[in-house]
């Protein structure tokens, strides 16, 4: 008979591209959808599991001091809103954005902060050499007595570097150029980012050693390497923005120490990165005049509300196929509400070329964006520009209707102080099933219009070619 200590082996099937394993061969990977990335790798012995002496004794909850999970601000009040008041020790943080973004720019502003604090930092640059990271910090004035900078590519010698410093913030930049000696796998692999991942989060929790890492992204968008990264850490960050634009965002994705449902708000320029705490005035154009094809939304970033405005421009076309050409909207929602103008609205677009923009490059994804985009598309038709001072809620649905907008109360309230006269919004009808119109006073008075269609918002507004005929079927607000 067997002993009950045998170990067998077996073989199993991991995806090179984001360490999802299979116990059969599959051409392509069920998570990563990556074709081709599949290979055979033995699998670690199995048996029985032996006991082993723990670390620290199990102790009632009530009696673990929570004081070590307390956040401490990083200089960079946006950030701190971010991660909930700031960086926490023992946390492992992983920022990730796409290539040129402005990542090494605002953690060499964090590492400089917190350093210009007396807290010795450490900041590891992989694929920089030191002095153009110096370059940058000069240019930044990022140069801080208690700020060490070391430019490795070994696991080893970062390490080294840690027992020597002894930071109580450490960057890595990035975690894909670190190299673990005796593992599998180059610098980047699945392998290789996994083993150092879960070194440095070992670091930080038997250190208590704020860790900022720093990763790539894929082509989609998503974190680059194993998904496992990204249960190792403790925060997720995604650093978002145009790179033709200076405007940047950076949003929670995970995070075991505040809300993921921020955003931190940043302008990014020659002389380094800056907070931006009122960022509704790069997305609101100031015209001297009224304008036709114009419209502000209030759109939801996380708990913060942004106004941005919508500008559209409609023209003729001879074509067979009428161009329809979006910039930081969502192609099929402006579909949408074309199809929705034309059915509901009587208002035929299918020989019209359509453009349809925000402006300073706002992303609006909220759905209470569809009735500015209606407004901006009715206005540059019918060339009827909106009143100055007027904004627009509202999800269009495929009859026509407008629904209810989530954090409407919070909406309002930013599009009065930024003293907007009016808001168009959907109807919630009382018991009598009147419309009505409420006063919202804050730094400024909003008057309130409610509209139980995307029509009727249009015939209020006075964006309509038949606007005159049609106001008097239109209930007095």
């Amino acid at each position: 008979m067997a002993s009950s200590n045998t170990r067998s082996t077996r073989a199993v099937y991991v995806c090179s591209e984001c360490g999802w394993s299979t116990a059969k061969w599959v051409g392509r990977c069920g998570e990563c959808q990556a074709w081709g990335s599949v290979a055979e790798r033995a699998a670690a012995p199995t048996g029985r599991t032996q006991s082993a002496p723990v670390t620290s004794p199990a102790v009632p909850i009530g009696k673990v001091s929570a004081e070590q999970a307390l956040h401490h601000p990083s200089g960079v009040p946006e950030l701190d809103r971010v991660l909930g008041g700031g960086l926490v020790p023992g946390a492992a943080v992983l920022l990730a954005g796409d290539p040129g973004v402005g990542k090494s720019t605002l953690l060499l502003e964090v590492a400089a902060r917190t350093a210009g604090r007396g807290q010795r930092t450490l900041y590891v640059t992989g694929e920089e050499s030191a002095a153009q990271v110096r370059l940058r910090a000069d240019r930044t004035q990022a140069v801080r007595d208690e700020l060490y900078l070391a430019a490795e590519t070994d696991l080893g010698a970062v390490l080294t570097h840690v027992e020597q410093v002894r930071p109580a913030l450490l960057v890595i930049d990035s975690v894909q150029t670190i190299g673990a000696a005796g593992v599998d796998g180059v610098p980047g692999g699945v392998t290789q980012v996994k083993e150092v991942a879960a070194a440095l989060v070992r670091v930080a929790k038997t250190r208590d050693i704020t860790v900022v890492l720093v990763g790539h992204v894929t082509k989609d968008g998503s974190i680059a390497g194993p998904r496992v990264l990204e249960h190792l850490v403790d925060v997720v960050l995604h650093f978002e923005g145009d790179r033709s634009s200076r405007f940047r965002m950076v949003r929670a994705v995970k995070n075991r120490f505040g809300p993921v449902d921020e955003v931190g708000c940043f302008d990014l320029s020659a002389d380094g990165i800056t907070a931006v705490q009122d960022p509704t005035g790069l997305f609101v154009e100031q015209h001297h005049g009224r304008v036709a094809g114009t419209c502000v939304a209030v759109s939801m970033e996380g708990r913060r509300p942004l106004l941005a405005e919508v500008q559209a421009l409609v023209t003729t076309t001879a074509a067979d196929r009428p161009r329809r050409t979006t910039s930081g909207l969502d192609g099929s929602r402006l579909a949408m509400v074309l199809a929705v103008l034309q059915q509901h609205c009587r208002i035929a677009l299918g020989q019209h070329d359509v453009f349809a923009s925000t402006v300073g490059g706002a992303r609006l994804i909220d759905p209470a964006s569809d009735l500015a985009v209606a407004v901006a598309l009715a206005s540059a038709h019918f060339v009827m520009p909106v009143e100055a001072g007027v904004v627009a809620l509202g999800e269009i649905g495929l009859s026509g209707e407008l629904r209810r907008v989530r954090d409407l109360p919070q909406r309002l309230a930013e599009a009065a102080r930024l003293g907007f006269r009016t808001a168009v919004v959907p109807a919630e009808p009382d018991s009598e099933g009147r419309r009505r119109v409420r006063a919202d006073r804050g730094q400024g008075e909003l008057n309130v219009i409610e509209v139980p269609d995307v029509a009727t918002a249009l015939r209020v507004l006075q964006v309509h070619e038949r606007t005159k005929d049609a106001l008097s079927a239109v209930p007095d607000f």
